[in-house]
C-alpha cells in the first residue's frame, strides 16, 4: 500500500466528535486539521483556539488492490518498554498498536525470502501526539491522541504538526530485514557514540545495599576483566547512592555509605572505567524537593514533578548539570513515564493517559510535554556524558538518548524475569538498534542464586548480539570458569561487531532459533523442571 491521504478523518473533542469523509482542509468549531503529501510522508497538522481537543483518527480503507488474502500475521509495537509482550499475532481488529504496525505473509524460518511481502505503517520519531494503529481486513486506521494529560489540549490558536505518516512495502527479503529498514527511515538524526557501550550495573545483585567502597572494588573486578581492552567499559551505580531509596533529593547522600559523588568518579576513572550513575529526576515523594502544595507537583499524584511546569524542568536541568560536574560520562534517567503519567505502558494498551486530568501547561500535548523534558536531559548533558533512558517511551526519546532500556527489568534472583522480558525486549527491540538509539536489552544478573547454565545463555545472546551488554556480578560467587566466560563475553562486547537475527520470533515470543552472523544457532531458555508458573 501506497502513502496517500486518507479516506475519513474524525475529530474528537470536549464537545464531541464527527467524522467527516476526506478533504485537504477537516474543521470542526475552530478546529483545522490538514494534510500534506510529500518526499513519500503524509504531515499531518492541527490549528485550534478554545475548543478542548482530543483524538484526531485517520482511517485509510483498502482498494481492492490492496487487500491481503494470503495468511498473514500482524507485528505491533508498545508504548514505552517492552513487557515480555511484543509478538506477531493473527488479525485482531481492537488491538492497539503503538507507533508502528506491520503486516506480514510466511515465516523467518524459511530462509528463501522469494514470495515475502511485509508491509509497515507508522509514524516518524519524536511526533507531537501519542499514535497507535489498528489493523483489520477492509483497512488500517491511525488514532493520534493530542490530549494534555488526561484531557483535551487547549491550542490557543496555535498551529501543531501532529505526525508525519509513512508506508512502506518490502518485497522478497525477510520481515525482520522489511522492519530494520522501515525503523531507520522513521528516525532521521539517532545519536551516536564513538565507542561500543558495555559495562556493568550493580542493580541486580545489590539492589540499591552499595557504598563508596564497595562500587570502587567492583571496578577493581570489571578492570581484571576489562583491562586489557582497547575500549574501556562502563560501571553504572545505580539506585542507593542518595539519601532514600528510589527518590530525591540527589545532593544529599545515602548517610554512612557514600561522602564524594565527584571524588567517586574521579576513581573510577583512575582505575580505567568510565562512570555512570542512575536518577529519578520526576521523584519527589518524600517531599524534599519542593513544598507538598507547589503547583510543579503533578496532578495525578503530587509524589512527582510535573514535567511541563518550568520550575521542574530547570530542577531537572541544574541535577543533570550537577551530575555532569561530578564527572559521570554515563547518566541513566528512570522511571520517567511512570513518573510524568502514572502507568506502566502494559497497563494502558488502548488510550495511553486516564481521563480526568491535566498537566499544568493545558496549551501542550502529552507527547510535547514529554518531549520537552527529554530535550532538557539531552542538552544539559550535551557533550559531558551519554544518555541511557529507561521506562522512556522509544519512539519519543529516539533522538534523544544514546541508548534505551527496551525492555522490564531482568533479574539476578528469579531467572523467569529475564527468560520472560529478557529475550522477548532483545528480539523485538533489536528493530530499534541503531535506528533509534543503542537498544539495551537489560542486564545478566549474577549473584549465584540463577543457575549458570542458564544465565550463560542471556550472556552469549547478549554478548553476541551487537547491541551493548551490561552485567551486575556480585563479588565472590563465581568460579574460575566463569569468570573466564565471563571475560570473554565483555571482549567479544567491547567490539560488537556480530550480529545476531531471530529466525522463530514470528512463532515464538522467546525466540531460540538465531542466525549468529549468518549461522543458524539454538538457545535453550527453558529449566529442566519447566516454567514456575506460581
Amino acid at each position: 500500500m501506497i502513502i496517500r491521504t486518507p479516506n475519513f478523518v474524525s475529530i474528537y473533542t470536549e464537545n464531541g466528535s464527527v467524522s467527516y469523509s476526506f478533504d485537504n482542509n477537516i474543521k470542526l468549531d475552530d478546529v483545522l486539521v490538514s494534510f500534506s503529501l510529500e518526499n513519500e510522508a503524509l504531515s499531518v497538522n492541527l490549528t485550534a483556539n478554545q475548543t478542548a481537543v482530543k483524538y484526531i483518527s485517520l482511517r485509510w480503507n483498502f482498494k481492492e488492490n490492496e487487500k491481503r488474502n494470503d495468511n498473514v500475521k500482524v507485528f505491533g509495537d508498545a508504548w514505552e518498554r517492552a513487557y515480555g509482550d511484543l509478538e506477531w499475532r493473527s488479525i485482531v481488529a481492537d488491538r492497539m498498536m503503538p507507533w508502528v504496525c506491520a503486516v506480514s505473509n510466511g515465516s523467518d524460518q524459511n530462509r528463501d525470502y522469494s514470495g515475502r511481502y511485509t508491509e509497515c505503517f507508522g509514524v516518524k520519531a519524536r511526533p507531537n501526539a501519542m499514535c497507535m494503529w489498528q489493523y483489520d481486513t477492509s483497512g488500517v486506521t491511525l488514532w493520534l491522541d493530542v490530549r494534555c494529560g488526561g484531557r483535551g489540549v487547549i491550542l490557543e490558536g496555535r498551529s501543531l504538526n501532529v505526525c508525519d505518516v509513512l508506508f512502506r512495502g518490502y518485497q522478497d527479503v525477510s520481515a525482520f530485514e522489511a522492519l530494520k529498514d522501515f525503523y531507520k527511515k522513521l528516525c532521521d538524526d539517532p545519536l551516536t557514540v564513538d565507542h561500543k557501550v558495555y559495562g556493568t550495573n550493580n542493580w541486580y545483585y545489590a539492589y540499591g545495599k552499595t557504598s563508596h567502597d564497595e562500587i570502587l572494588e567492583d571496578t577493581r573486578l570489571l578492570m581484571e576483566s576489562c583491562g586489557e581492552f582497547e575500549n574501556k567499559p562502563y560501571i553504572v551505580l545505580d539506585d542507593g547512592w542518595q539519601k532514600n531509596a528510589c527518590d530525591a533529593p540527589w545532593d544529599v547522600l545515602r548517610e554512612g555509605k557514600f561522602y564524594d559523588m565527584k571524588l567517586l568518579a574521579s576513581q573510577m576513572k583512575e582505575m580505567g572505567a568510565r562512570p555512570g550513575i542512575w536518577i529519578r529526576p520526576l521523584s519527589d515523594r518524600k517531599f524534599e524537593v519542593t513544598q507538598k502544595d507547589h503547583d510543579m507537583r503533578a496532578r495525578w499524584d503530587n509524589s512527582y514533578l510535573d514535567p511541563s511546569h518550568p520550575d521542574t524542568l530547570k530542577y531537572v536541568e541544574n541535577l543533570i548539570t550537577t551530575i555532569c560536574d561530578w564527572g559521570y560520562t554515563l547518566i541513566k534517567h528512570d522511571f520517567s513515564t511512570f513518573d510524568a503519567l502514572g502507568f506502566w505502558g502494559f497497563e494502558r494498551p488502548h488510550e495511553f493517559v486516564k481521563d480526568g486530568w491535566s498537566f499544568y501547561n493545558r496549551n501542550k500535548t502529552t507527547a510535547e510535554i514529554i518531549l520537552d523534558l527529554y530535550r532538557v536531559i539531552f542538552n544539559a548533558s550535551r557533550g559531558r556524558a551519554i544518555v541511557l533512558g529507561c521506562n522512556v517511551i522509544g519512539h519519543l526519546a529516539a533522538g534523544l538518548v544514546h541508548l534505551n532500556r527496551t525492555g522490564d527489568d531482568t533479574s539476578g534472583l528469579e531467572w523467569e524475569r529475564t527468560r520472560k522480558y529478557g529475550v522477548n525486549a532483545l528480539a523485538f527491540r533489536m528493530l530499534h538498534h541503531d535506528a533509534f538509539f543503542l537498544a539495551d536489552a537489560d542486564c545478566v544478573g549474577i549473584t549465584g542464586n540463577i543457575d549458570w547454565k542458564m544465565n550463560r545463555e542471556w550472556l552469549r545472546a547478549v554478548a553476541n548480539s551487537g547491541t551493548p551488554l551490561f552485567v551486575s556480578p556480585k563479588p565472590n560467587v563465581m568460579s574460575a570458569s566463569e569468570l573466564a566466560e565471563l571475560k570473554e563475553a565483555y571482549r567479544i562486547n567491547s567490539i560488537q561487531s556480530d550480529t545476531l537475527v531471530p529466525l522463530d520470533w514470528m512463532e515464538n515470543i522467546t525466540p531460540e532459533k538465531w542466525l549468529l552472523n549468518g549461522e543458524e544457532i539454538a538457545f535453550n531458555w527453558y529449566e529442566e523442571a519447566g516454567i514456575k508458573a506460581f
